[in-house]
């Protein structure tokens, strides 16, 4: 989400003419686009704006926008006084009123509305994997995430605005189109004549674009994985063989805890649902260990969990209280090092399992995209249906096709190897 909003805010900052920098010290605007989920990320933002506010030339304007701002809000300023502006996710579009008035301090960390989408400037270049958010906010108050109180409640985007951005990107460079939201497959919004559209929709409009190769979506919430958008996974070949769907925790009592409504049983029928419909759909997860009252027996049942679905590629984290959630409050919080004993045993799980998974791939032939060139510029890499990172050997006459036929010849937990099938 953030990646997307800064390509917006870079595009209004073309359409006045600037152009972009990698020295700070050079830099006339310097803007921190932010992400507040984990109490690390929010520390290492006020960490930099102090390098900042040390680095960067006297009359050289910089500031906050994204779910920081929203949650610092005026303390912001308290911290770092040299601030001009602190702008919430949903405000980066007032970032013009900074330029016209280098004196002003701005602070504005509104939720209402979906005014950013339309009031800055369309991206004349799309990236070849292009993000387009379908809504904002979320109405599941779990109660870890600090995201309804810094993005709001739920709001869908309408129909027609999300494939306005789609049909841009897909006529401006795109070749993949991943949909995000906080809660992505819950995307619902009714037009003025009483149509309903869903998740399943946009990607049966945006596969009908003969520019876009390969469609997915992120993250998705189990109980939001409807029959209609499973289904999608059996008729759409164009929508990728993966997805991100978290579980957090394997113990039913800690997900109780979490306010996460859904039972375990639930969500292996929509595993085994999603399997039935695309026999070849890997999934990824979300995982939080040391939560609140979390024992040994609930995270077991956490491992558990892991090796009975078998995640080919998850994220998880320690336990991090966020301020404005319930379960900072909450009794029995788990001792920092038994946190991190517990992510250092899922995890190797969890890459043992990855490291498996990506063995099976040795001598098949994937349709992977062009990523980029590798820091040597030896290597090409691919980004494979299931999101594993390929190298390739750069071909002599230095081609890189955007799509490409790859057979893997080597894998290890973190990346695959392969070789063109053309060359």
């Amino acid at each position: 989400m953030n990646v997307y909003d800064s390509w917006r805010i870079a595009a209004m900052l073309d359409a006045r003419d600037m152009i972009a920098t990698n020295d700070v010290a050079d830099a006339d605007i310097i803007i921190l686009n932010t992400c507040s989920v984990r109490e690390k990320a929010t520390n290492k933002v006020f960490s930099e704006l102090g390098r900042i506010r040390d680095t960067k030339k006297p009359d050289a304007i910089f500031g906050i926008v994204g779910c920081v701002a929203r949650e610092a809000g005026a303390n912001a300023f308290h911290r770092i006084p040299e601030l001009n502006f602190v702008l919430g996710p949903q405000s980066y579009h007032k970032l013009p009123m900074i330029l016209d008035d280098p004196d002003t301090r701005l602070l504005n960390i509104d939720l209402t509305g979906l005014e950013k989408f339309d009031e800055l400037p369309q991206m004349t270049h799309a990236p070849v994997v292009s993000y387009i958010p379908i809504q904002e906010g979320c109405n599941h108050c779990c109660t870890y995430c600090i995201v309804p109180y810094t993005r709001g409640r739920e709001i869908s985007r309408s129909f027609d605005d999300v494939m306005r951005d789609t049909t841009t990107a897909a006529k401006t460079g795109a070749v993949e189109i991943c949909f995000l939201g906080q809660n992505v497959n819950g995307y619902k919004y009714t037009d003025e004549n009483g149509k309903t559209f869903k998740l399943s929709d946009l990607i049966r409009a945006t596969a009908q674009m003969p520019e876009i190769q390969r469609i997915r979506f992120t993250s998705s919430y189990p109980t939001e994985m409807t029959d209609d958008l499973i289904e999608m996974f059996a008729v759409e070949p164009k929508l990728l063989p993966f997805l991100n769907m978290p579980i957090q925790s394997g113990s039913p009592d800690v997900l109780e805890r979490m306010n996460r409504p859904y039972s375990l049983d639930g969500y292996l029928e929509i595993i085994n649902k999603l399997r039935n419909a695309r026999p070849d759909i890997q999934i990824s997860s979300d995982f939080i260990v040391g939560f609140p009252g979390e024992t040994d027996a609930d995270f077991e049942q956490t491992l558990d969990i892991a090796r009975r679905v078998r995640y080919i590629n998850s994220y998880s984290f320690k336990y991090s209280p966020r301020p404005h959630t319930a379960a900072a409050l909450m009794p029995n919080q788990v001792p920092e090092n038994i946190k991190r004993e517990r992510l250092a045993i899922l995890d190797n799980t969890l890459n043992e399992i990855q490291r498996e998974f990506n063995e099976t791939c040795i001598n098949k032939v994937l349709i992977c995209l062009y990523e980029g060139a590798d820091k040597t510029g030896r290597h090409l890499l691919y980004r494979t249906p299931y999101m594993q990172q390929c190298i390739v050997a750069k071909p002599k006459d230095g081609t890189a096709p955007t799509m490409a036929e790859i057979k893997i010849t080597a894998a290890n937990r973190a990346s695959l190897r392969g070789k063109f099938v053309l060359y």
